[in-house]
């Protein structure tokens, strides 16, 4: 990232919706209660461990930008974070991952299967509140963006281990498992005020591009951040393979040694030659990449708001695009 990138502190944006996104978190711990103390306990354990909630937000400005004045975008800001909060259990379990957002993941301490589970119950738990609504726009957004993400969970499992991914494979896997949600959440903010599809089309382009953008950014910091910063092991993703943006730039502009050291990497996994790898990527300058790839999503994300009325809202949001690139976690 550039030395002179600007600092930009999203405390505003949340105080903006703070009343909203505390009523967000009363009624997820309501309607994530079981019977069951398994579920209680792994459910909590997940949804407590902190992270952005940067989805809900989104649901949030999205709806007050528009002028909603109701309390319904309460519910599908819930509701997509029950999904996020779903795939992130079964990721991780996919993955074997051990930490997320600085702690231990869920299936480290509770076993996969039991993170799997609670994982469908979120999900099962999402779709109730979804029948709940009444609103058939909403179960069909929510319904075509859950099936969209497994089919890039899928994508992405397929191109582990695999140096001949493409770049537009690679934007077309992190669209479907990372985007799509974004997308959702964006677009219903507009579907519960009843506003015109021209402009649910445009919050839904906004929510893809930004989500694109932040996980795009994602990658990159995955070779240019500390764990502490980031929340998770540095080379995670190498560890397991996965080809993303800078080790794929890398390959493709390094020497050829340099590309042989990478391809090997992808191929087999694994942080036996991290250091080189670490080497290859900042000389060929494939971080620098991947931050103007997300930069000119940003971009493409605060021009989908052009036609929103003026607003503290839809400063926020484009607030939140700036923010997806200028970030350091």
């Amino acid at each position: 990232m550039s030395a002179t990138a600007p600092s930009i502190d999203i405390a505003e944006v949340r105080e903006l919706v703070a009343d909203e996104v505390a009523a967000v978190d009363r009624l997820i711990k309501a309607r994530l209660y079981s019977d069951v103390v398994l579920i209680n306990q792994l459910s909590q354990y997940i949804i407590g461990s902190g992270g952005k909630r940067l989805r809900p937000v989104i649901a949030l400005l999205s709806a007050k930008a528009v002028g909603y004045s109701g309390s319904r975008h309460i519910d599908v800001a819930v509701i997509v974070e029950l999904i996020h909060t779903a795939t992130l259990l079964h990721d991780d379990v996919v993955d074997s991952s051990k930490m997320r957002r600085g702690r231990e993941t869920a299936n480290l301490v509770w076993g996969s299967e039991a993170s799997v589970l609670v994982g469908d119950f979120l999900y099962s738990r999402a779709f109730q509140m979804m029948v709940d609504l009444q609103n058939m726009r909403i179960l069909e957004i929510l319904a075509d963006s859950t099936n969209t993400i497994a089919e890039g969970e899928v994508m992405q499992l397929v191109s582990c281990h695999d140096p001949n991914t493409t770049e537009q494979r690679y934007l077309d896997t992190i669209h479907n498992k990372t985007a799509k949600l974004f997308e959702a959440a964006a677009a219903l903010g507009v579907v519960i005020s009843g506003e015109k599809p021209e402009l649910e089309a445009a919050m839904a382009r906004y929510g893809r591009h930004l989500g694109t953008a932040f996980q795009l950014v994602d990658d990159a910091l995955d070779y240019s951040a500390s764990p502490e910063q980031l929340g998770k092991n540095i080379g995670d993703d190498l560890a397991e393979g996965k080809p993303t943006l800078p080790l794929l730039y890398a390959m493709w502009k390094g020497s050829k040694e340099q590309a042989q050291v990478v391809r090997e990497a992808i191929e087999h996994g694994g942080l036996e030659r991290i250091e080189e790898i670490s080497a290859a990527i900042e000389s060929t300058g494939a971080i620098t990449y991947t931050f103007a790839l997300a930069e000119a999503e940003a971009v493409k994300a605060k021009e989908a708001l052009r036609d929103l009325p003026q607003s503290a809202y839809l400063d926020a949001l484009n607030t939140l695009a700036s923010f997806a690139v200028h970030r350091s976690s």
